[in-house]
């Protein structure tokens, strides 16, 4: 990623996010923050799906950007997917859990917008990704909640377990740990360790996260390795995939007992009351996409 500022992952997801509110019917998440985070408009918004010039004045790529508000059903899975966690969370903390752990936290805005207040938010992410997201909070006027903490992790220098102890993270109190857009670029090692050090919190302890299945015909692998492609061509390559089974079988080893995962279109389609869209053959971008939950 640039370390001059977000990944091109999280500026992607926090556009669609916010593009959601303006073009999709029934909306699935609820997002007024999203837009102003970015510090664009509604008009703004509209103008990635037509034609336009390559960067905006900043230099992000608009291309980069149109694959977030052009392609719906990638669009619609960003908004689903923190849908499902944030009412996992809320679920939680009506079972008495204070604390959540948003491991790379991106352009979220679930801290600035929980309506729990006795949760406690910790945000983690690349010490790159907090500072520009800290420069558009100051920018856009939106108040930094009392109940939230920024934990800087850079992989390659810090390890998780210290930067959330030195934030005042309790290992011996229930969390939920909300891992979205991650998982993939990460190696099944490095995806394994991090499990294992969620799996070790004080009982009860949730997990919820995305991640991509190998592809099951010569045209879906094809398909995703063309989006790999692209994602290395940004610095952002991908590393891991599991079939259902093989997460799993990893995480019953790990001691999670209660294990719930939906396809992407599946779970966009529970969200959008009865409708027929998504039903029958995914959409080939959802294809490989799947998203879990696992507690115990």
């Amino acid at each position: 990623m640039d370390n001059a500022g977000p990944s091109r992952t999280a500026l992607v997801t926090a556009y669609a996010r916010a593009y959601h509110q303006i073009a999709d019917r029934p909306r699935i998440l609820t997002d007024p923050l999203a837009a102003q985070l970015l510090g664009v408009t509604a008009d703004e918004l509209s103008a990635f799906g037509r034609p336009a010039e390559e960067s905006r004045g900043d230099g992000v790529d608009l291309g980069i950007l149109r694959m977030g508000v052009s392609d719906r059903p990638r669009r619609l899975f960003f908004a689903a997917r923190a849908r499902f966690a944030e009412d996992r969370v809320a679920e939680a903390v009506a079972a008495g859990v204070q604390q959540v752990v948003i491991l790379g936290a991106g352009l979220d805005t679930f801290a600035y917008r929980n309506p729990h207040p006795g949760l406690h938010v910790f945000e983690v992410d690349h010490p790159a990704t907090q500072a520009w997201k800290h420069q558009r909070l100051a920018a856009s006027g939106i108040d930094l909640p009392e109940r939230l903490t920024f934990v800087p992790v850079d992989f390659e220098t810090d390890t998780l377990a210290k930067q959330l102890e030195t934030a005042g993270f309790s290992r011996t109190d229930p969390a939920v740990f909300v891992w979205l857009g991650v998982v993939f670029y990460l190696t099944p090692d490095a995806a394994r360790t991090t499990l294992e050090y969620i799996a070790r919190q004080s009982e009860p302890v949730e997990v919820i996260f995305d991640y991509l299945q190998p592809g099951d015909t010569d045209e879906d692998r094809a398909r995703m390795q063309a989006r790999a492609n692209r994602g290395a061509a940004v610095g952002e390559p991908w590393f891991s995939y599991f079939t259902p089974d093989d997460i799993a079988a990893q995480l019953r080893g790990l001691g999670f007992t209660d294990i719930e995962d939906h396809s992407a279109a599946d779970l966009i389609a529970g969200y959008l009351e009865g409708s027929a869209e998504f039903e029958g053959d995914p959409t080939p971008s959802l294809r490989p996409v799947r998203i879990l939950r696992a507690s115990r």
